[in-house]
């Protein structure tokens, strides 16, 4: 395991939001210093840095980011004379299962945790995962830290902090989100070699989208992003898209993405002070929205 810093422009869009300098943690996976990580930490950065186990820096650059699965991907300039780990089958882990969760830091940065759930996860700003992974106990240094299984390979990669690890109706109980490294694998190759996929763009609003009393409340919108530009507002209520009636967060975004690719115009069924109201969306593409490097 590794540190990974980084700095991002303060004209970049994600710097009032994620920070213009952000910390976390990479799993080194080649010898050639490939290091996967989690993609907030990288989005929109210029400079990333590498810290070894011994406190070595090593300067690195992003190769590769994927919006849809949240994975990131940096290499060093030089190789890191560390043993990188393998890929484990996440799908192995089962509810209960045990595992280990590390960071940089070595033995005392590592954490024995339990699997406390297999589930679906929708995130408010437009992100969904089938089968995410919760673990508990929580670990406090999450971002970019490593699941492991007890053959010592890599499940998966820390991408948050909640409050409910045990699921919908259980008591409060912190612990972390990872992302099964399973689902990594089949878009692995595009990522090093391209550093995006190939695949049509998924439609993107930039809405922040929050499920409150039963219902669907736009809780923030992106500056500048296709939702803003429609005049969407914070506190707006969602009914429907293209007439199709809306259940939760994670069924509106699977409508969204079944009706085309990015740039195709969406009909939304709003509420906004108890008016009800359609406004028609041309969505955009994520990946043109942000900017990396010296873009």
């Amino acid at each position: 395991m590794v540190g990974l810093r980084t700095t991002i422009p303060k004209d970049r869009r994600t710097a009032q939001t994620l920070g213009t300098e952000r910390e976390g943690h990479g799993a080194l996976i080649g010898e050639d210093g490939l290091i996967v990580t989690i993609g907030y930490l990288i989005m929109e950065a210029d400079t990333v840095t590498i810290t070894d186990v011994d406190g070595n820096d090593w300067p690195a650059y992003i190769v590769g980011y994927d919006y849809e699965s949240g994975f990131g991907l940096v290499r060093t300039e030089q190789p890191i004379r560390l043993k990188p780990l393998t890929f484990g089958d996440s799908d192995s882990l089962e509810l209960r299962s045990e595992a280990y969760v590390a960071g940089l830091g070595g033995e005392k940065a590592t954490l024995r945790v339990k699997v406390a759930g297999r589930r679906e996860f929708a995130g408010y700003w437009e992100y969904l995962l089938d089968n995410a992974i919760f673990t508990v106990p929580a670990y406090p240094l999450w971002g970019g830290s490593a699941l492991i299984g007890q053959d010592g390979s890599l499940l998966g990669i820390g991408s948050l902090l909640v409050q409910e690890a045990l699921g919908p109706g259980a008591p409060a109980f912190p612990g972390n989100m990872y992302v099964p490294i399973n689902r990594l694998k089949p878009i692995f190759q595009e990522l090093v070699t391209k550093g995006r996929l190939a695949t049509p763009p998924r439609p993107w609003l930039g809405l922040y989208t929050l499920e409150h009393m039963g219902q669907l409340m736009v809780g923030g919108i992106s500056d500048g992003g296709p939702a803003d530009r429609a005049g969407l507002q914070r506190g707006d209520i969602l009914h429907a898209l293209n007439g199709d009636v809306l259940d939760d967060v994670a069924d509106f975004y699977r409508k969204l993405w079944a009706s085309g690719p990015a740039g195709t115009a969406v009909t939304l069924r709003m509420e906004r002070d108890n008016d009800a109201f359609e406004v028609t969306v041309r969505t955009g593409d994520r990946a043109r929205y942000h900017r990396f490097g010296s873009d």
